[in-house]
């Protein structure tokens, strides 16, 4: 893991003793929510290794549903996080996990609202640096440190060259690209990051095209 700067090894400016088990679930939870676009009604986090042992004397658990409500890392309202998702009538449970990780600071996050549902795993490196390792089941290498494009798609010829053909056509330079599927010929998500946030429209031409399932756009 390279670091741009001493900062990110100090980590942010931030509410809770640790950047690792405190700044990187605010992240975790930032991302989680921008990724769903939408309050949740039902919030699941499942812990795993250090986060497992810690969660609460390290303030994980309200540092990641902090994140989930907008928080920043050095919002006070952090510590009151869980009272407020409960005064917004948001459902929060936490799962201690027995499996031990590939990487000791391991979570995943389920939100739902009605019949909409998004899944998360992600793992917090150090100094707030966190990175999405998979997205309902498909998986992943995120930071959210980008502008981000996440496009669900038939696993079929052409669907890549498409979308990258179009991006060109607008000037949007891609700065890293990664595909993943499950099954061979079935669905597939590919992963753009870029150096320009992509447009509305363009993100519509790009939902339009054949073989394109869904989009899903992360900011900066």
């Amino acid at each position: 893991m390279k670091y741009r700067s001493v900062f990110d090894i100090i980590g942010p400016v931030m509410v809770g003793p640790s950047s690792s088990h405190t700044a990187g679930p605010v992240r975790i939870g930032q991302i989680a929510r921008r990724l769903f676009d939408a309050q949740p009604e039902k919030i699941v986090v499942r812990l795993y290794g250090s986060f497992a042992e810690t969660y609460k004397g390290h303030a994980s658990d309200v540092a990641v549903v902090g994140g989930i409500l907008n928080y920043e890392t050095d919002d006070p309202r952090i510590p009151d996080s869980l009272v407020r998702a409960k005064e917004l009538g948001i459902d929060v449970s936490f799962i201690k996990e027995k499996a031990i990780p590939e990487h000791p600071n391991t979570m995943e996050i389920t939100l739902l609202r009605g019949d909409d549902q998004i899944d998360i795993a992600a793992i917090s490196i150090g100094g707030g640096v966190v990175r999405i390792t998979k997205l309902n089941g498909f998986p992943l290498k995120l930071s959210g440190e980008n502008p981000a494009i996440l496009i669900f798609h038939k696993d079929a010829y052409g669907a890549i060259a498409g979308v990258a053909s179009t991006l060109a056509a607008n000037k949007i330079n891609i700065s890293g690209m990664d595909v993943s599927r499950i099954e061979k010929g079935d669905i597939a998500l590919m992963t753009i990051e870029t150096d320009q946030p992509v447009s509305d429209n363009l993100i519509n031409a790009i939902t339009k095209k054949e073989n394109i399932i869904r989009v899903i756009t992360l900011s900066e």
